[in-house]
């Protein structure tokens, strides 16, 4: 498992975020505190404070959704 702190600052970046990770065959999860949401699903998303620097867990690997977590990391 992966973990990768992120920041999503407009609607655009959830759906960008939310299309990549839908092409995973494999969980992933996003969270901060003891909040935890699909990150395939774009309500699920758009419904988490997007101020906040946010968590992703991957359960798998994809090149593609990595350089997707790449443009929206913190460092």
């Amino acid at each position: 498992m992966i973990s990768r702190k992120i920041k999503l600052n407009a609607t655009e970046d959830v759906q960008e975020f939310v299309k990549a990770a839908s092409k995973c065959d494999f969980d992933v999860d996003v969270y901060y505190n003891r909040i935890l949401i699909d990150a395939k699903s774009i309500l699920g998303v758009l419904s988490l404070d997007l101020n906040r620097v946010l968590t992703v867990d991957c359960h798998g690997e994809n090149k593609e959704f990595n350089r997707t977590l790449q443009k929206f990391a913190v460092a």
